[in-house]
């Protein structure tokens, strides 16, 4: 029977390996959360929302509008809706 203290963590550690890991399993799971939260504060923003392309809806309008695809009319009411 070893006595507790006997090598890095009574035996049971991975010694230096096992700070190591640690350390990139920290740094990756931060690393994930700020991701994470500047992923969701930018779906937050009007506009902001991305179609094909990473092309915002009003920039897609727009181009429907210089394509003659909609009028003036219902352009202005689409834009007005999205901002």
């Amino acid at each position: 029977m070893m006595p507790w203290g006997w090598g890095m963590g009574g035996g049971w550690g991975f010694g230096v390996f096992g700070m190591v890991f640690m350390l990139v399993f920290w740094v990756l799971i931060i690393a994930g959360i700020v991701l994470l939260v500047r992923w969701l504060v930018e779906q937050g923003r009007p506009g902001s929302a991305s179609g094909p392309g990473g092309e915002s809806a009003l920039d897609i309008l727009k181009k429907r509008y210089a394509r003659g695809e909609i009028g003036k009319e219902e352009f202005e009411a689409k834009k007005k809706d999205l901002l």
